[in-house]
Parts: C-alpha cells; sequence; structure tokens
C-alpha cells in the first residue's frame, strides 16, 4: 500500500481538490434502484411499451447490457417478440468480451472480478453470471415465439455453457439451467431429433427441476427410442407411463411468474482514529409473491394443467452472489484500508477540513453496487398437454385472475405456443400457432 501513499504535498493538496469534486458528484449520483423507477413502475403495471421506450434510452441505466435486457425483457413481456431479439441483442453485444473470456478460462474471469476500483458501481456493469445466462434463455424463448426454432437452439446452448462455466469457477453445481435444458430439449423433439432430446430431458432429471416434465417426457423418448430398459427404469421411478403422440397436437405455456429479486446494500462503519473503515457488499432481497402457478385450462379437459418451476431466479441470484462474497469483500476491505490511509495523509496537511473530506470520501464512494435486472421474474415456469387435435377452447389462469385466449384448431402434430407473464394480479398471456376459431368472452 506505501506505493500508492501521495509522495508530495502538492500531490497531495491535488488529491484533496479531487476529493471534494468527487464528493460533490458521488452525493449527486442517484441508485441504480433509484434512476429506473418510473420505468420498473411502469413495467409493473403493465405499461410494457412505455417501460421499453424508458429503459431503451441510455441514461435511464447506464449500461448497455441493463438497457438491453430491460428493455427486452419489456418487450418480451408485452408479446412484441421482434423487439424484444433486438433489445437482447444489444445486452448480448455488451458482454460478448466477457462471455468469451468465461467460456474460455473462468479462472481469469476471477480475476478480473477482483479488480479495485473506487467502488464497483463505477465499474461498466456487465451482468452477473445467472444475469449472461438466463439471457440467452430469454433471447431463446423470444426467438420460440418467433418461429424461429434454430435460433432459440443456439441462445439454450450458449446459456448451459455459461452455466457450467459458472460452476467451474466456483467449483459447485448450481440448481439451474432447468429452463434451458427444458427449451433444449423441446425444439430438438420439434426438430425431429428424439436423441438429442433425451439427453437433455435426462440433464433435468439429475438436477431434478420440473418433474413434471422430465419425467413423462423420459418415458415418451424412451419408448420412441426402443429403450425398453431406460423405459422400465422411468415407469418404476416416476409411475408415469409412455403415451403415443402419434396424431396428437401439443400446447406449451412458458410462464415468467412474479417480480424478481433486487439487490440492497449490508456492511458496517467502524470508527477508528484519524478516520473511519466502511466494509460494505450488496445482497438480494426476494419480493414477496401474489400469484403461483399458471393454470392451462382446455375447455374438455376436467384438471388443469399446472406449470412447474424450472429456474428459480432469485434463489439462483443470491446462491450466485453468495459465491461471489468473498471476492467483494476483499475489494471492499483493500478500499477500505486505502482510503484510511488517504485520510490520515490529508488530516495531517489539512488539519481537521482534510479528516473531514477523507471520512465523507469514504462514506460516500464505499457504495455496494445495487444493479442487477430488475425486471426478470421470480421464476420461470413451464408446462406442456398433449390433447386430440381439433377445436379447442383455451384459457389460463394465475391466481384468482383467468385470461380467455380464444378457441383454437390445432392439426395433428402441431405444437402451440402460450407466453404468459404474470406480475402482481396482473396476467398477459400471447400464443404462437394454433388457428384461431373464435374469442372467448371473459
Amino acid at each position: 500500500m506505501s506505493a500508492l501513499r501521495p509522495r508530495s504535498r502538492a500531490l497531495r493538496a491535488l488529491l484533496f481538490a479531487c476529493i471534494c469534486v468527487v464528493l460533490v458528484l458521488q452525493s449527486s449520483c442517484q441508485s441504480y434502484r433509484q434512476r429506473t423507477e418510473a420505468a420498473f413502475a411502469d413495467y409493473e403495471r403493465g405499461q410494457f411499451a412505455v417501460a421499453e421506450r424508458q429503459y431503451a434510452d441510455p441514461k435511464t441505466t447506464d449500461s448497455d447490457f441493463l438497457r438491453g435486457a430491460e428493455a427486452g425483457m419489456s418487450a418480451l413481456s408485452g408479446g412484441n417478440f421482434a423487439a424484444a431479439r433486438q433489445h437482447f441483442e444489444i445486452a448480448a453485444e455488451a458482454v460478448r468480451q466477457i462471455e468469451r473470456t468465461a467460456l474460455a478460462d473462468p479462472e481469469k474471469l476471477g480475476e478480473q472480478l477482483l479488480s479495485w476500483a473506487v467502488n464497483d458501481t463505477w465499474l461498466t456493469y456487465e451482468g452477473e453470471g445467472y444475469e449472461r445466462a438466463l439471457l440467452h434463455s430469454a433471447r431463446a424463448i423470444a426467438h420460440l415465439m418467433s418461429g424461429d426454432l434454430d435460433g432459440a437452439r443456439v441462445e439454450v446452448r450458449q446459456a448451459n455453457a455459461l452455466l457450467e462455466s459458472e460452476e467451474r469457477l466456483y467449483k459447485k453445481e448450481y440448481r439451474a439451467g432447468g429452463l434451458g435444458h427444458f427449451l433444449s430439449g423441446l425444439t430438438y423433439e420439434l426438430a425431429g431429433r428424439p436423441d438429442d432430446a433425451y439427453i437433455d430431458y435426462k440433464r433435468l432429471e439429475k438436477k431434478d427441476l420440473g418433474r413434471d416434465l422430465y419425467a413423462p417426457a423420459l418415458a415418451r423418448l424412451a419408448r420412441e427410442l426402443d429403450n425398453d430398459e431406460d423405459l422400465e427404469l422411468w415407469r418404476q421411478r416416476y409411475s408415469v407411463e409412455a403415451i403415443d403422440t402419434e396424431g396428437l397436437a401439443s400446447i406449451v405455456v412458458l410462464a415468467a411468474v412474479g417480480s424478481g429479486p433486487y439487490k440492497v446494500e449490508t456492511g458496517i462503519t467502524i470508527p477508528i482514529p484519524e478516520g473511519v473503515v466502511q466494509w460494505t457488499v450488496p445482497a438480494f432481497t426476494r419480493r414477496p409473491q401474489t400469484s403461483g402457478p399458471v393454470q392451462l385450462l382446455v375447455e374438455g379437459v376436467e384438471t388443469p394443467i399446472e406449470t412447474v418451476v424450472l429456474e428459480d431466479v432469485a434463489r439462483v441470484a443470491k446462491e450466485n452472489l453468495d459465491d461471489r462474497l468473498a471476492w467483494l469483500a476483499t475489494k471492499s476491505a483493500v478500499r477500505a484500508m486505502l482510503k484510511y490511509q488517504l485520510t490520515r495523509e490529508l488530516g495531517r496537511d489539512h488539519g481537521t477540513l482534510g479528516t473531514i473530506a477523507g471520512v465523507l470520501f469514504t462514506v460516500i464512494t464505499e457504495r455496494a453496487d445495487l444493479r442487477c435486472w430488475m425486471t426478470l421474474p421470480d421464476s420461470w415456469q413451464a408446462s406442456r398437454l398433449f390433447l386430440p387435435a381439433g377445436a379447442w377452447p383455451l384459457s389460463v389462469r394465475a391466481g384468482a385472475l383467468t385470461q380467455p385466449l380464444g378457441r383454437f384448431e390445432l392439426a395433428p402434430g402441431e405444437t402451440m405456443f402460450v407466453f404468459v407473464r404474470t406480475l402482481g394480479s396482473q396476467i398477459h398471456a400471447y400464443h404462437v400457432g394454433g388457428r384461431p376459431k373464435e374469442a372467448l368472452k371473459p
């Protein structure tokens, strides 16, 4: 640390002047939640187009990653899948280099995360590891709802690769990636590649994410692949039978449920002779949720089909941040000691005023980085129903609210997709596939 100590009175005077400027600038800065408060309020009210425009303004987020991610999720939630793809591309381009580093050498990524700064908010925000993985899963949904199966498959491969990179970096297995594995298995099935789909569903089974989805899928594909040994295994383990899907249609519900977590600051401030030592790190807080699973209601099908959780975003966010806390705490501790050293120097050169300036500089600038992807859901969920081809009246329900979709003609072998976004007591649903026969009355 001695190498960083100012060596001349003139240099320390210049530092004192710079600190005064920093104090003025920092005191006028808003946190990320404050800067995006209006946009997020519009998003939660279901004013998705308004929120999208606000988030697309670079001044709102001051981060290309968050600009693209937040605006993209706003467009996706509003059913504007083409715009969502464009915004998500901005976010992906902003973190392309860090993703290359993460995939090529996770340990090197760890070294980059230990870089020193006055505080972390002064660094370019490139997303948490889980956020970058979920970006590609969200892009996959936007591609899927646009009818681009190949594009969706490319994105889920990247999402799964990034998750595996995070697991290598932190030497642990996250119970995550379920959305990516499900979408990958689904797109392989639709592309007529049951062997590849089977691999993805077995990955879901290994992580035990979405049992009501993977168990019947494993039995169904084991039968299709003439794998009698595996078929008997799944029958005994999950009490499922392999249905014959020849000539059947299917409906897939993809649901973004609830509001995702946000970051708060935690830490301590310790007064000591000639200054203070302040240590701060971020922590995630989970929002209260007002709705549970999304139900698909099909006239003629007695039991509603409920979505199951594939990605517990709030839990994964906390786990991923917890794994970084040691690095974040180290950075904060190093900054604390350097700032304390500078406070002592300023006190010796400028007396009480210098000490006060140093203490204020420490307290004001030692801030945890509270930036995060705010429009993510609390969880990603999905369901799938096979049913005979024909005309079916469909609705979706979340909590006490039901939204009719209409009556749709489904052809043999056709898969219809329904994307649902729930926020508070609101439900927003969009569909791709099927031929509308007539609208249902609310």
